[in-house]
């Protein structure tokens, strides 16, 4: 593979319910990969896993363990060693949507952790049973059950969930929008995705944001907020997971 424009069409960016999609196979990477001209799959980073889930092509059939960036475009990493599409090959791909949809859930519940506990963001992961996020947090929070029931409030007033789009120069001119200590945005394409929780006087976050995400709070369910943990002189971790 060499280096020019995005190989791949990022199909979750414009719908990220889609959980089938035809598509063609461009490439093969070194380690195993298989790079599609569009997908489904949600690539590794920002603290939220690769999508799984299979491939299938005539005469064959293929389990997807994860979703990784590439040159240029996505690899879909196999589960296993097997047989896989050639390059050029027809093929329709699938999302293990069960795992795709938690994370969704547990994505759009940092974002409003982030708003109940309005720190610097030191570090984050998502899963499909939990997620954290750690703050600069040098005291401990004075009431667990209170951040719950706040985190919980927000969920409740299914507010909706989309995105905008600003110039890297927009973004510079804005350091309050990034939330991150650790993670930056990607800039350096021109244009930085943002994404919105709540509508004009009822928004309570914008962020820049790469991952997926539900279209209403109330999607969410339930967040249970699990502990909190002391982790160096000033961070502390806060787990969340969704009760059911």
């Amino acid at each position: 593979m060499t280096d020019g424009p995005p190989m791949t069409e990022l199909l979750f960016r414009a719908d990220p319910y889609l959980q089938t999609a035809p598509a063609r196979v461009l490439a093969h990477t070194p380690e195993g990969g298989i790079v599609l001209d569009r997908t489904v799959f949600y690539a590794t980073g920002g603290g939220q896993p690769g999508d799984s889930g299979w491939l299938a092509w005539e005469g064959g059939r293929l389990a997807i363990a994860t979703a990784v960036k590439a040159e240029g475009g996505v690899a879909l990493v196999p589960a296993e060693p097997a047989a896989m599409p050639a390059p050029g090959a027809e093929v329709v791909q699938a999302l293990d949507w069960t795992r795709r949809h938690r994370h969704m859930r547990i994505h759009t519940a940092l974002h409003l952790l982030s708003v109940v506990v309005p720190l610097p963001v030191t570090g984050g992961q998502i899963g499909a049973e939990r997620g954290r996020l750690d703050f600069d947090m040098p005291d401990p929070p004075a009431d667990v059950a209170a951040l719950e029931e706040a985190l919980n409030r927000l969920v409740d007033l299914d507010l909706k969930v989309s995105e905008t789009w600003i110039t890297d120069t927009e973004l510079a001119a804005n350091p309050g929008l990034v939330k991150t200590m650790s993670v930056k945005p990607p800039t350096g394409q021109g244009r930085v995705r943002l994404v919105r929780i709540g509508e004009g006087t009822g928004q309570v976050d914008l962020q820049p944001c790469g991952g997926t995400h539900v279209a209403r709070t109330g999607e969410i369910g339930r967040i249970v907020l699990d502990k909190v943990e002391k982790k160096g002189r000033q961070n502390r971790r806060i787990s969340i997971s969704l009760a059911e």
